[in-house]
């Protein structure tokens, strides 16, 4: 795959990881929105309530929005931005009230409903359960997948908070790409595999044989 790092290619890319989380976690469930790219100082992202977000002659859309500042971070963690989304999303169509005190508050049927979808969630004070995380089976998809990092960031220089319905909570400082935290050990031997969030020395104890990284 050529290296993300034009906006154009990050469009797309973005569409296309919509599909495969679709498929995955929401036996593909769910239209595909319009998926946008904008500055969200306070947020990772954000999902539309209302279905006429987009129009055209073809129809309308909801939208979901990826920070154009945060798109830099490890794909994991986008990934789960985007799946964190699609959770509302999902929640919206099945009539599932997930947040309140003005869509800001993410009570515990988004809590659910993210765990059974590919996050893990801790708990916020002032949010709810909104601090969504990728889970084994999400870094798992990613890995399967050869998913990788996107390398185009909008330069802010703000952190930020998150706040409002749909948004993937936590604080952060914008920062410059880096790569994934992620990698993925294999036996060449049984093809056992082993996942690492650093480089290590690992041998498969069935085999007596050094563990290599995947490509």
């Amino acid at each position: 795959m050529k290296q993300l790092t034009s906006y154009n290619r990050v469009a797309g890319y973005l569409n296309k990881l919509f599909d495969l989380l679709n498929a995955e976690f929401f036996e593909s469930a769910l239209s595909r929105p319009t998926i946008t790219i904008q500055s969200t100082p306070r947020a990772y992202g954000h999902f539309s309530l209302r279905e006429d977000t987009w129009v055209s002659k073809m129809g309308a859309t909801h939208e979901i929005n990826i920070g154009a500042g945060t798109l830099a971070r490890p794909i994991e963690e986008v990934a789960a931005t985007l799946l964190h989304e699609m959770v509302h999303y999902f929640n919206h169509e099945n009539g599932i009230q997930d947040c309140s005190r003005g869509n800001t508050y993410h009570n515990k049927r988004f809590k659910a409903a993210a765990e059974a979808h590919g996050l893990i969630v801790a708990h916020s004070d002032k949010y709810g359960w909104s601090h969504t995380s990728p889970s084994d089976s999400l870094l798992d998809f990613i890995l399967e997948n050869g998913l990788t990092d996107i390398l185009i960031n909008r330069n802010e220089f703000a952190g930020f908070r998150s706040t409002g319905k749909g948004t993937h909570n936590g604080s952060a400082t914008i920062t410059p790409p880096r790569t994934s935290s992620t990698r993925k050990y294999i036996c060449p031997c049984c093809r056992n595999s082993v996942r690492a969030t650093k480089a290590v020395n690992i041998a498969c104890m069935d085999c007596d044989t050094q563990m290599v990284v995947a490509e």
